[in-house]
Order: C-alpha cells, then structure tokens, then sequence
C-alpha cells in the first residue's frame, strides 16, 4: 500500500484563511491544556506524598485507556463528517479531569480522571491530523505538520512557563485550574476554523475523495498486512516503551530529593525541548520533502538513547536540563514525521484515521508499560540501572527502524 496515489496531491485545496489560522490557534490552545498533565501529575502526587508505585500505577492506568481508545477513535474519525465537534468534546473531558485532580486528589478520584483524560489520546491529536490533511492535502501535508508542531510546542512552552511560575507562587494544585482557564479559548479558535474547508474525504486519506459520494475505504485486513505501517508501529512502540518514563522518572527524583525550586525546574524540562520543536519543525518539514522520511526518523530515534545514558551517569540538575535538548531533536523528528508516515503509507485508502489508531495503539502499549515497569526496575536497581536499561530498549527501536523500515516518501514528492 505504498502512497502512489496521485489524486491527493492533485487536488489543489484552497482553504481560508481563517480556517489555517484558526486551526494554528487549535495546536497552541490543545497543547496549552495538554501541558498541565504527565509531569505535572507526577509532580503534584509527589507533592501530595503518594508513593511511586501508586503514582505509576495511575499514569498507567491513563496510558491504558488512551490505548484502547486509539483504533475506536481512528474508526470514528473515519466516519464522523464533523471532526471539529470530536475535539470539543475531547477539550471538554481534559478540563473536567483536570478539576478533579485539582479539587480532590484521593486515589480513586485521580484514577477516574486521569483515565477520562487518557481517552481523549485515542482521538483529540489526531482529529488535528485529519483537520490538517482535510484542509490542506497530502501534498502540502509536511509544511502544514511542521506549522502544526511549531504552535503546539510554542503553545506547550508559554503553558509550561505559566504553568511553573503558579505553581511556585502559588500551589500545584493551581496548575490544574489554568487548564480549565485556558479551554475557552480553543473552543474560540475551534470556531475560526470553517467546516466548509474540512473536505470529508481528503481527511480519511481516500481515493478519487472530490466525487460527491461516500469515499471508498480498503478493508482492515489490506490495512494490517502493510509492512511498512507495521515496522513502524513496532518502532514507535520501543520508542515509547523507553521514552515515557524518563521526564517522569526524572521529575521524581527531584521532588524526592528536595531539589530546590523543584516546580521551575519541572518547567524548564518541558520548556527546553518544546523551543528546540517550535525552532525545527517547519525544518523538519521541509527537508521530509526534499530528504525522504527515514533519514529524519533515524536522527529522532537515534537522539533517546543517547540521553538516556547522559541520564544514566549524570544528577546534576544544570546538566540535566542540558540533555532536555536531544528530547526537543526526538519530539520535533517524530511530532511532523507520524502522521505524514502515516499519510504515506495509507494514500488513496480511506483508512488515514483508523492507521492512527493502530499506530497510537503500539504507542500507547509501549507508554503504558513504561511507566510502570521502568518505575519497578528504579525502585529495585535504582538510578543506573533504570536509564540504562531505557537505553537499551531505544537503541534497539533505531535498530529495527534502520534496517526494516522503508523510505515512505511519494514520487511526487521527490
């Protein structure tokens, strides 16, 4: 299924606008909110004296829900015509998790949100995805990705420095509230952004998408034998598997230790990376276009490991932060290349969305699972032995993305 279908890079969209501006306002809002969890969390159940054990237990627990609500959530983008109202429901439950994690952190409480919370994964980013490809095609995608990951990470970086300063001056529990400050907002941009634009058929990836009936769609099965897509979903699954519990593992450290200042600091580890991603993504981009994909996916994934093993040997919280940079490389390499893959590789079969969701579902696996077994191996093996073992597992995911993973980019683009 390799993305050869001309008729998506033919169709010369024209959106307004007011709907490209508006949907820049979407990423910089939805990421706004989105700072305020991860860290954030672990951090404050930290703060609020919960052990380890239980506070992975509960980021788990929203990793899982995220994970079985990806492939659902990919089947509904594919059906359901009006994509913005899917984000404005997903806002909706990120800003009553977060006041229930602010008003009244007990255990089941906390539990309850974060897994309302970890639903939304299954369908709020990548509504953005298909909102992009709906508006602007499969031809102007990689500019239009790397615009998106530039107003996301400035959105995360503005939010994470707000957020920070609250929770210094104030408690971390105000940190949850600016969640729910900030969600008018991106219903405001929501509503820029005109449902007119948002072709149905251009937003599922599907072929001869300007004839006015129902788009054709390959079956799942066709969809599931893609080599392609499945070596990338095993390359992200390692990937994630390692990534999601190292800023966690961490943050940790740092209020455990009395780190001073540990709510700026927190900050700053979100803040760094988030301007190395608003600085490279339209690069990325743009050389996706010229270079191909693999060789950008290669850097992305080559960059954990590496930190990782930095993690390993070094405490010093200077340093530390220091090494946030190779997380902006992997966050900007993997924030524009997913969905563009994904787009490559499912041109002209209707299934953009659903490939999402498989895609999301290896993810979210290797996130789930990383948080708590990685969270035992530091409680058994301590420090050392945590990151590096992290390390592993990612160079073993560059591994397999070197040698199985095929250049994805479409003639056209070359």
């Amino acid at each position: 299924m390799a993305a050869t279908t001309a008729s998506l890079a033919t169709a010369g969209p024209s959106p307004s606008h007011a709907s490209l501006s508006g949907l820049d306002g979407v990423n910089f809002f939805i990421a706004g909110i989105s700072a305020g969890f991860g860290p954030y969390v672990a951090a404050y159940l930290a703060d609020q004296k919960w052990t380890q054990d239980n506070i992975g237990f509960v980021l788990t627990a929203s990793g899982l829900a995220g994970l079985l609500s990806q492939v659902p959530g990919g089947e509904l983008l594919d059906i359901v015509r009006s994509k913005r109202t899917l984000v404005v429901a997903g806002a909706t439950m990120v800003a009553i998790s977060a006041t229930v994690i602010a008003l009244e952190p007990t255990f089941p409480l906390v539990f309850t949100a974060l897994v309302l919370q970890g639903i939304t994964g299954g369908f709020l980013g990548p509504a953005i995805a298909a909102i992009s490809l709906g508006l602007v095609g499969h031809a102007a995608l990689p500019q239009r990705l790397g615009r998106n990951q530039r107003f996301a990470s400035t959105g995360s970086l503005v939010a994470a420095a707000l957020m920070g300063l609250i929770g210094y001056v104030l408690s971390y529990q105000a940190i949850f509230l600016t969640v729910v400050a900030l969600t008018p907002a991106l219903f405001v941009a929501l509503a820029r952004i005109h449902a007119s634009d948002i072709h149905f058929g251009r937003a599922c990836g599907a072929p001869h998408h300007h004839m006015p009936s129902q788009p054709a769609r390959a079956s799942r099965r066709t969809l599931l034998q893609s080599s392609g897509l499945l070596a990338f979903a095993i390359c992200l699954f390692l990937f994630q598997f390692a990534n999601a519990s190292v800023l966690p593992l961490v943050v940790e450290a740092l209020v455990y230790q009395g780190a001073e200042r540990a709510s700026l600091m927190v900050s700053a580890l979100i803040i760094l990376p988030q301007i190395i991603v608003a600085v490279m993504a339209p690069w990325v981009g743009r050389r996706a276009k010229n270079w191909g994909r693999r060789p950008l996916l290669l850097i992305g994934f080559g960059a954990l490991p590496i930190r990782a093993l930095l993690f390993a040997s070094v405490t010093d919280p200077s340093l530390v932060l220091c090494f946030q940079v190779l997380d902006g490389i992997s966050g900007a390499v993997l924030g524009v290349l997913t969905a563009l893959i994904i787009a490559d590789l499912t041109s002209g079969s209707g299934r953009f969305n659903l490939a999402q969701g498989i895609i999301g579902t290896a993810s979210g696996i290797g996130a789930s699972l990383s948080t708590t077994l990685f969270g035992l191996i530091a409680v058994s093996f301590g420090r050392t032995t945590v990151f590096v073992t992290i390390a592993s597992v990612a160079l073993l995911a560059t591994l397999i993305l070197w040698f199985f993973m095929p250049e994805t980019r479409p003639a056209t683009g070359q």
